[in-house]
């Protein structure tokens, strides 16, 4: 029987990501696992627009804020399950989950946008290489189609 002991669940703290966490935490409920929150950033693409790399205090502003929202996230998982912890990752997003992947995680649970066509190619899906790059199963949810006002 497969178990999914250790669950990594990337996050950019949308809707679709929180999402994500939810179905997560659910399936650490059912197999007893551990949660690990994580947020991946590629400080190359935080320059200034004359393409000089932003400087150090700026660098440690945005890492002290996404560790303030992990935080935050985190502190909302454990209102659920009990077993949650954060890492901040620094290069290429897609490449940063699987590098850190590698360390034994059993499940990735993550968002995806479900963006297609032209939008998909110009934006790219961190989602659609993770899946292609990952050393264990990637689950990716989607948020249901929202009812149309009538």
């Amino acid at each position: 029987m497969t178990t999914f002991e250790r669950i990594l669940v990337p996050t950019d703290f949308s809707e679709y990501s929180l999402n994500a966490m939810r179905v997560a935490l659910d399936i650490a409920q059912r197999y007893d696992g551990k949660i690990t929150l994580v947020h991946a950033y590629d400080p190359v693409a935080f320059a200034f627009p004359d393409g000089y790399p932003a400087p150090a205090t700026a660098r440690e502003d945005l890492r002290r804020e996404v560790q303030q929202q992990l935080a935050a996230a985190q502190a909302d998982a454990r209102l659920v399950h009990s077993s949650v912890e954060t890492h901040v990752l620094e290069g290429p997003p897609a490449n940063a989950i699987c590098e850190f992947a590698r360390s034994g995680f059993d499940l990735i649970v993550m968002g995806t946008h479900g963006r297609t066509g032209v939008a998909r190619l110009l934006l790219g899906s961190v989602a659609e290489q993770v899946v292609r790059l990952a050393p264990c199963p990637v689950l990716t949810i989607r948020l249901a189609e929202r009812a149309k006002a009538a």
